[in-house]
């Protein structure tokens, strides 16, 4: 039968290449290419599969990949610093694409494939000594 505890999640980019600086580069991803696909490693050992359709691709306009954050304007900040765009959503979003209208602090950007991509705020669990 299925095993719920190594299911995974993916989704497709036009360039392998392109990804992996992006994920790897930019949002400094553990990653990992087998059989011409990328692996990006998250905590505990899931993995996202992430796979090439070239000119066919066409990008998620959902979020495809959440990441939570201790603090949403200061993620926003740095990878804005490093070449990121957020997105704007008139009535939603405030000029550095955060929304602040209800629920967790959340801005969304893409990859450079354009998949939908944010970051979250969220309470971050204390560290075990």
């Amino acid at each position: 039968m299925v095993e719920a505890a190594k299911a995974f999640s993916g989704f497709s980019v036009r360039d392998v290449a392109e990804a992996r600086a992006f994920y790897e580069g930019v949002l400094g991803f553990s990653v990992t290419e087998e059989h011409g696909m990328l692996v990006l490693r998250l905590d505990g050992g899931h993995g996202v599969l992430v796979y090439p359709k070239g000119d066919a691709h066409e990008p998620a306009s959902f979020t495809v990949l959440n990441l939570p954050v201790p603090d949403v304007d200061a993620a926003v900040a740095e990878l804005t610093a490093a070449g990121v765009t957020f997105l704007r959503y008139e009535g939603l979003t405030d000029e550095h694409g955060v929304n602040r209208r209800g629920g967790p602090l959340i801005a969304w950007f893409t990859d450079p494939s354009g998949n939908v991509l944010s970051v979250l705020e969220q309470e971050q669990p204390p560290q075990s000594q």
